[in-house]
């Protein structure tokens, strides 16, 4: 059994996305290439079509593509057992051969930490840039009815606008700044989508994701959300290394997951669709106090001198707007405190298993 098995809320979230993908029948007898397959959102939507089948007898085959076997049993346990899903265990950058058809492709493998983005930036581009490349000629080669790329809200740069941001806009990078590792590399990979789709045909549609969290975060995730909520768990102090003063909106990981399908089968190609909940737009250090607010014994400590290189994104202000995805027939249903308050019962529930893990890999 995987270890989140009792994990009710991400079964919920399951349900919800294949509930909903039962307005596209023409992804019946289909096959399907997911990227990123074991990451978060790539986890989600290998799960919901495979509950799809299981609920509806879509009869849908799934390919996912994972870097290691281990995360691959540790997030999908016995689905692990289940004939309609392939696991591929690879590198984006050397994709192994896939023999039969593909008919869509869900494309999210991606370098995630910021950490990584300035420790390790060559990585984190050539993951970009090389991946997207590999996955784009193997949907030329399949002739694939569509294609999403999972992109994100760093390709708009640094903004500081009160005004919703719509997918014309654009901001400045610093290209001279290994921190624009992550933001540049995205932003070619967008263009390499449109280059595809206007030489070769390649109908690939672009999604823009804002921050997205929800159940099914990792226990040890790093990211500021993650961090906020283990130490409300933990009954520890929120410790902000900036004023936190940055203002985004996000989006709970099922909308965005129900976002990606719209995008994929309704979407035109060649075009970007930002994926955010637009009444979620709040600053660091206020969702810091939200996050507080859900537990006790926890208050917020601003360290400011640290020297350690986070790889923070610059200070910004922006709202993604959302209205060409919601012409496709999509809109947000869970809002930022529904949202914390999901990842945090998502986390206890993972809390134990890496305890577990830690003392084991310590040899206590």
């Amino acid at each position: 059994m995987p270890f989140n098995s009792k994990d009710n809320i991400l079964q919920q979230d399951i349900a919800k996305v294949s509930f909903d993908l039962q307005k596209f029948p023409e992804i019946k007898n289909k096959n399907f290439f997911i990227t990123g397959a074991s990451g978060l959102l790539g986890s989600l939507v290998v799960k919901a079509l495979l509950h799809l089948n299981s609920r509806d007898e879509y009869n849908i085959s799934v390919y996912a593509l994972v870097r290691s076997i281990e995360k691959a049993e540790a997030v999908f346990g016995e689905l692990l057992e289940n004939e309609r899903l392939i696991v591929i265990v690879g590198d984006i950058q050397d994709i192994p051969q896939i023999d039969g058809e593909i008919d869509y492709i869900i494309h999210g493998a991606s370098v995630t930490s910021s950490t990584s983005f300035v420790k390790q930036p060559v990585e984190t581009i050539a993951t970009a840039i090389n991946g997207t490349f590999n996955v784009l000629e193997l949907a030329k080669m399949k002739q694939v009815s569509s294609m999403v790329y999972l992109s994100s809200l760093e390709v708009y740069g640094t903004l500081n606008s009160d005004v919703p941001i719509t997918e014309e806009c654009g901001g400045y990078i610093d290209s001279l700044s290994v921190r624009s590792s992550y933001s540049e590399s995205k932003r070619m990979a967008e263009n390499l989508c449109s280059a595809f789709c206007a030489e070769y045909k390649v109908p690939v549609k672009i999604a823009r994701l804002t921050q997205t969290f929800g159940a099914g975060v990792s226990y040890d995730d790093n990211r500021v959300f993650a961090q906020f909520a283990r130490s409300v768990i933990e009954k520890k102090n929120i410790v902000l290394h900036t004023e936190g003063t940055t203002v985004r909106n996000y989006c709970y990981t099922s909308d965005a997951v129900r976002a990606l399908f719209y995008i994929l089968l309704k979407g035109e190609s060649g075009k970007a669709f930002n994926v955010a909940n637009m009444e979620t737009s709040i600053s660091i250090s206020d969702m810091a106090k939200l996050a507080a607010s859900l537990g006790s014994n926890t208050e917020i400590v601003f360290d400011l001198n640290n020297n350690i290189n986070h790889g923070y994104n610059p200070v910004m202000k922006i709202c993604l707007d959302t209205s060409n995805l919601n012409k496709l027939g999509w809109s947000a249903e869970v809002g930022l405190l529904k949202m914390y308050q999901n990842l945090m019962t998502s986390m206890k529930t993972k809390k134990g298993y890496f305890t577990e893990m830690i003392e084991i890999m310590e040899g206590t």
